[in-house]
């Protein structure tokens, strides 16, 4: 089994576990292929509108990201396949900037993903998975639930059209993120018709998605990123997954069986 989406001790809003840490674990719980996907580093002139600024690691730490996963799969490469990856914040007006990037690093990565987490609106930059004081604000700035919903797929559909280069990801990363406060701020997104239209351009591109169960250990979430109506547009156009712990500490990765929560 694999697992396409883990984080690093060089992830800012993560834990400091050691690399080395999630490869043993990865053996431990039986997986036979991991790909790391820390956050690309934001283009320089974008200013990250977390709070603490934590929103992705720095070239610098790029450079020491990469050679310590390089070293990892050399060392483990007859006990688990490692790949060495990332995962690309998609941000709207800064594709350009974000090819860039990719051009310059891209031929590096074995596998990576391409995630939403960021909206542009009125010019403005939020963060939609911060905290649900956060989601509030943005809710009330849009106009509602509904609308951050309706900006959320919209972004996701840009996205997946985005011109990000030949390295661009070919994974969407936990495609249903906005629900991660869904206890709090319900939504009823059945017949979403924007929805459906994005699972129908994934589709359409050849894209996968990422089985993204990290939702299911957040206290205002407790559903994996890809369930319910979501889940039935994904089966109904056949769209490959990927399972995604989305672990940011060794103690948070699993080995669920996918067919568990279909």
């Amino acid at each position: 089994m694999k697992d396409g989406h883990i984080h690093s001790p060089y992830c800012p809003h993560g834990s400091k576990d050691a690399l080395e840490g999630y490869v043993k674990r990865a053996i431990e719980i039986g997986l036979d292929e991991i790909t790391f996907t820390e956050h690309l580093p934001l283009p320089e002139n974008f200013k990250d509108p977390s709070p603490e600024s934590d929103s992705a690691m720095s070239i610098n730490q790029l450079h020491k990201y990469m050679k310590e996963v390089s070293n990892l799969k050399c060392k483990y490469k007859d006990k688990i396949k490692i790949n060495l990856g990332v995962e690309v914040d998609y941000l709207e007006g800064y594709e350009e900037e974000t090819r860039e990037l990719l051009n310059n690093y891209g031929m590096y990565f074995d596998d990576s993903i391409l995630s939403v987490h960021i909206l542009n609106f009125n010019e403005e930059y939020y963060v939609i998975d911060y905290s649900k004081e956060e989601f509030e604000n943005i809710s009330n700035l849009m106009g509602g639930v509904s609308d951050v919903y309706y900006k959320y797929y919209k972004t996701l559909k840009k996205a997946v059209r985005a011109d990000l280069g030949k390295y661009k990801p070919k994974r969407i990363g936990h495609l249903n993120l906005v629900r991660k406060f869904n206890k709090v701020f319900p939504y009823n997104y059945d017949n979403n018709i924007v929805l459906e239209e994005l699972l129908m351009l994934i589709k359409e591109k050849g894209y996968e998605l990422d089985y993204n169960v990290s939702g299911l250990l957040k206290e205002y979430c407790k559903e994996p990123y890809i369930s319910g109506h979501l889940l039935e547009l994904v089966k109904k156009y056949k769209i490959p997954m990927v399972f995604g712990s989305d672990a940011h500490s060794i103690e948070n990765m699993t080995n669920y069986d996918i067919d568990e929560y279909k």
